[in-house]
């Protein structure tokens, strides 16, 4: 059944004024987190007990916390934290799914019987509820949560990475390389791996919102960074009592990471979406 042309030229243009708006969005993030002090008003560790928990004003754009911090710069200068951890987390998870997912592809029966089984067991699992369980064996802190948001976040890649393997080396050029007499290494290196790569780098875009949330979630329960670190997870803890009298202590973190991790959904969706169209 075709799409009528209107149709699809108006989710067309959804599709670009969302991902325009997503873009705009992540450079604001971007810039905060590579270059806080630009944007920041105040200094985020200041405290001023005669100025705490005042409302949103031209003074404080967010008002400001229960220590009298200025709840706006801390939200910025928290934007390097809970971006980077999830950065770095599904950075990580990458490489080690791309790297294990291939091995398991072309290992024996045996192992990628096994290692598909492990898998499947985590992946039975939400991703959130894996890194709680890693944290609780290793202990909090932020390393350890940045490890364990990445051993949650592997098993997708590894999955994907061995599909895209087995499927690319069954592929006429990938065959027509070996019988060639390409070594078998440089056939994966130069014709598989690119692939792979492409297919699990566009899973990866919309992985690194997932892994901001589950980064911010552990850090909300306190186990990431502690006090006075600004970070959004611990600042939304630290605001979850004061919703009744000063709910922008807990509002304006808990936007930062809506709008970051919908932001990154959109981008990621949009070039999944465009991925397939190509592939069609």
């Amino acid at each position: 059944m075709s799409v009528a042309p209107g149709r699809s030229l108006t989710r067309r243009r959804g599709r670009t004024v969302a991902l325009s708006v997503a873009g705009a969005v992540l450079a604001i993030i971007a810039l905060a987190a590579v270059a806080p002090g630009l944007l920041a008003t105040h200094d985020p560790l200041l405290t001023d007990v005669r100025a705490a928990l005042q409302p949103p004003s031209a003074a404080h754009w967010f008002g400001t916390d229960q220590s009298g911090r200025d709840v706006y710069s801390r939200v910025v200068f928290g934007a390097g934290r809970s971006v980077g951890i999830g950065l770095l987390a599904t950075g990580l998870a990458l490489v080690i799914g791309v790297v294990a997912g291939s091995l398991t592809a072309v290992a024996p029966r045996l192992v990628d019987t096994v290692a598909m089984r492990i898998v499947d067991v985590l992946l039975a699992f939400p991703e959130f509820l894996v890194a709680l369980l890693v944290v609780a064996v290793l202990g909090p802190g932020p390393t350890n949560v940045a490890l364990a948001v990445t051993i949650a976040a592997v098993p997708v890649y590894i999955r994907l990475a061995r599909a895209q393997t087995r499927t690319l080396a069954a592929a006429e050029y990938v065959e027509a390389a070996r019988i060639s007499g390409v070594p078998a290494a440089l056939v994966h290196v130069r014709h598989v791996l690119p692939g792979v790569l492409g297919a699990v780098s566009v899973l990866a875009t919309i992985g690194v919102g997932t892994s901001i949330l589950a980064a911010a979630g552990l850090s909300f329960l306190g186990l990431g960074p502690t006090e006075p670190t600004p970070e959004w997870g611990l600042m939304l803890s630290a605001g979850r009592n004061l919703l009744l009298q000063a709910p922008w202590v807990a509002v304006f973190p808990g936007l930062a990471i809506t709008a970051t991790v919908v932001s990154v959904s959109v981008v990621g969706r949009t070039l999944r979406a465009r991925t397939e169209e190509r592939g069609a």
